[in-house]
């Protein structure tokens, strides 16, 4: 490997443009060196713009010998499919959430990684955000004393009709879009010991895959967490942790911007105190996060698989 990781692209998303390859172009560490998409005429500005060979088609990509690790922002239900051809061809993966389809692909997915001695990253980014492990050292300093229970919520405004998020055969539906955030707040927080409750999905009129959404789980220590999200919604990211003494409430928890100043608000005998932290890219700390894994072989998050199961039964209690 050169002293660069050497970065190549599968498909040119929204998503992917607005977000990941800025990162990419101006993270340390990383170069980019190729862009696929199946037309020639999606890739070459993109291409242009950040840098690196415009390709035609995803498998061409992975046959180049000057690509060391490659970032799959494909539609969900592809996920699976060609993060098993890069591991096969022997790249280290950044996918975009969730990994696969459904846990067992997942844990098939992590354990070829392991075998091969490479990187295979889910690409939630909130979770580099250190406002974070500032919530979670409150907790644990007894700031509201015993935690009783977790609410977290996450909406968005209704993509166009025409987006692949609307789509079922592509994976779409708001709980692998937006319900993951809630849901990894849950892990995060209460460990993977969380077991789901109770679940409900609800399909918006005319379409295909549900657009809302409910969960209910409870810790093995009795602490509940109620998850509600969708993709039809007034824009609203936060979560709030409630002791048996205070609470601790955090907005703008999963996409705040790289110069916005978060507060961690603490409610207490009677009163609150906002906790100011810094701004901080967590697009970037993604990314770097991403680097180091290569440069280690490191397989994943600790709760990838254990979100993946999750999912899978919430699914099955929503039924």
């Amino acid at each position: 490997m050169s002293d660069h990781v050497r970065i190549g692209v599968l498909g040119c998303s929204a998503f992917a443009v607005r977000r990941m390859l800025p990162a990419f172009a101006a993270g340390p560490g990383l170069e980019v060196v190729a862009i696929a998409s199946r037309s020639p005429e999606r890739a070459e500005p993109v291409a242009r713009r950040f840098g690196g060979d415009p390709v035609q088609g995803y498998a061409a990509l992975l046959e180049r010998d000057d690509v060391d690790a490659v970032y799959v922002p494909l539609p969900a239900a592809l996920h699976a499919e060609w993060v098993e051809a890069a591991l096969d061809a022997g790249k280290h993966v950044l996918a975009e959430k969730p990994l696969s389809a459904d846990a067992a692909q997942t844990g098939r997915l992590l354990a070829l990684a392991r075998q091969r001695g490479l990187a295979l990253v889910e690409n939630v980014l909130f979770v580099h955000h250190p406002q974070h492990e500032a919530v979670r050292r409150l907790v644990t300093d007894g700031a509201i004393g015993e935690l009783r229970s977790l609410s977290a919520e996450f909406g968005i405004p209704a993509p166009t009709d025409t987006d692949i998020r609307h789509r079922a055969e592509l994976g779409g539906g708001s709980l692998a879009d937006v319900g993951i955030y809630p849901l990894r707040s849950a892990l995060h927080f209460l460990g993977p010991g969380i077991e789901v409750v109770g679940a409900r999905l609800v399909r918006g009129r005319g379409r295909e895959v549900e657009t809302s959404g409910a969960v209910l789980l409870t810790s093995p220590e009795g602490v509940v967490a109620q998850l509600t999200f969708g993709m039809d919604h007034g824009y609203l990211s936060r979560y709030e942790l409630w002791g048996s003494e205070g609470r601790i409430t955090v907005d703008r928890a999963y996409t705040p911007p790289a110069d916005f100043p978060p507060a961690v608000v603490l409610h207490r005998d009677g009163g609150r105190e906002d906790i100011r932290l810094e701004p901080f890219d967590q697009v970037a700390a993604a990314v770097a996060g991403f680097v180091a894994a290569v440069r280690t072989g490191t397989v994943g998050h600790e709760a990838t698989l254990r979100q993946a199961e999750l999912l899978d039964d919430i699914r099955r209690r929503a039924g």
